[in-house]
């Protein structure tokens, strides 16, 4: 029986909207928190008094998240269950003084963000969303999600090279995209331009954190439509994935006799190093925790006790089989589209998976009744990283580097397996489940 008939496509249905409704971080934390809500959680402010009130509860943070179930049987040790991911993605930022141009073309001043691969930003049709800071100490989240900049490639008639020497892109004089005709570069017409489309005076924002996104939705490919191929997979699919897991977690018969405090953590800024407020290398996560520990009563030596039986399970993309490119990848180790999710390893902690934490997660895809695969570099190519190494060190927490395999990672566009979502989304429930 094929995988395709085995899976309910729901879940991936569900995952496209997702995607086509989060072009930011900011808007995949609304997007996940509005499941969140219909799941009974509701949002707490970090400078209000916490209570020790049972339930779902979250804290919102710019482009980051903290969701967590406290079920009736929790003391104040009780350990918690974490699944991690982040919220960015790899994508060209609007600078602070963005208009610019030149030879009758007016273009947008941006910054390329994280790594991305470049050239698949180039001849698609762009929108532009993210955040404005108002005047009056709040924001607004924006989406102009329409064909509205191009990064234009040169023609190859002036580039003949481009076919045998590969296309050689300079970050600051290749990827400035263009959105209209003119001579005159205008100041603050941008701006002025966002303004409009949000029905707000342009003199009232005070700051703005843009970036731009392909239009072009997500969408099933392939002849029995068995693959998924969209944007920000890496990695929006594994946010929709623990926000699904939190969510059935906490609705379920038996949720208040949990074992453990299931949690949900989604952080900014991994694709730069996690090194914000916001990112896995903040504090966010452990405040929530200990105040968490703290509002149930508990003391110093409680929150000791609930992080020495913490496990996180770091939900991050890794690389399947290219059938192009077999030869970079580890000659006994080819994680395949659809075969479930994967194990990443590397003893020089690049992952945080250690063999005990083979052990969590293969009980927990034992229990949830889904394969596994593990994923190992080649040694011969340096190994990427996430959330994983940095949640273990600065917390002294359990962790385990999981995931779903991918293609075309950092690419505007990515293509992962139509079921292998669900597949993740089952074992990180059965993970919160104990």
């Amino acid at each position: 029986m094929s995988t395709r008939a085995r899976f309910d496509r729901g879940h991936t249905d569900d995952l496209i909207s997702f995607l086509a409704a989060s072009p930011s971080p900011y808007h995949a934390v609304a997007s996940a928190a509005e499941r969140l809500e219909k799941a009974g959680f509701r949002q707490v402010g970090e400078t209000d008094a916490w209570d020790a009130s049972t339930g779902g509860k979250y804290v919102l943070r710019g482009g980051a998240i903290i969701a967590w179930f406290v079920p009736e049987s929790a003391t104040p040790h009780t350990p918690y269950r974490v699944i991690g991911a982040h919220t960015d993605s790899p994508n060209l930022r609007v600078k602070p003084l963005p208009d610019s141009g030149g030879h009758g073309w007016r273009q947008v001043a941006v910054e390329i963000y994280g790594g991305p691969l470049l050239n698949s930003w180039l001849d698609r049709d762009l929108g532009l969303a993210g955040r404005l800071s108002l005047r009056d100490g709040t924001s607004r989240l924006v989406n102009i999600d329409r064909a509205l900049l191009r990064v234009p490639q040169l023609a190859i008639h002036m580039d003949r090279g481009v076919v045998s020497d590969g296309l050689k892109l300079d970050k600051q004089k290749h990827m400035q995209p263009i959105w209209g005709l003119g001579d005159d570069v205008r100041e603050g017409d941008l701006i002025r331009f966002v303004a409009e489309e949000c029905g707000l005076d342009a003199a009232d924002i005070t700051g703005w954190d843009l970036m731009t996104h392909p239009i072009e939705p997500p969408a099933y490919l392939g002849r029995d439509r068995e693959l998924l191929a969209g944007p920000r997979m890496d990695n929006l699919l594994s946010v929709h994935a623990c926000t699904a897991a939190l969510a059935t977690a906490a609705t379920a018969p038996d949720a208040d006799a949990l074992p453990y405090i299931p949690v949900l953590a989604a952080f900014d800024h991994e694709e730069n190093g996690s090194q914000s407020d916001t990112g896995a290398d903040g504090p966010l996560l452990g405040t929530v925790l200990e105040r968490s520990v703290f509002a149930r009563g508990g003391t110093y030596e409680d929150k000791a006790r609930a992080f020495a039986g913490t496990v996180c399970l770091s939900s991050d993309t890794g690389h399947a089989i290219h059938p192009n490119y077999a030869e970079r990848h580890d000659p006994t180790h080819h994680p395949r589209a659809n075969r479930g999710p994967i194990l990443k390893v590397n003893v020089n902690n690049r992952y945080a998976t250690d063999g005990g934490g083979r052990a969590v997660f293969a009980a927990a895809c034992e229990k949830a009744g889904v394969p596994f695969q593990s994923f190992v570099s080649n040694n011969a190519m340096p190994c990427g990283t996430t959330i994983g190494p940095i949640t273990a060190a600065r917390h002294g927490i359990q962790t385990v580097d999981v995931g779903v395999a991918i293609l075309s990672m950092h690419s505007a566009r990515e293509l992962c397996g139509a079921d292998d979502p669900h597949m993740l989304a089952d074992a990180l429930l059965a993970f919160l489940e104990g």
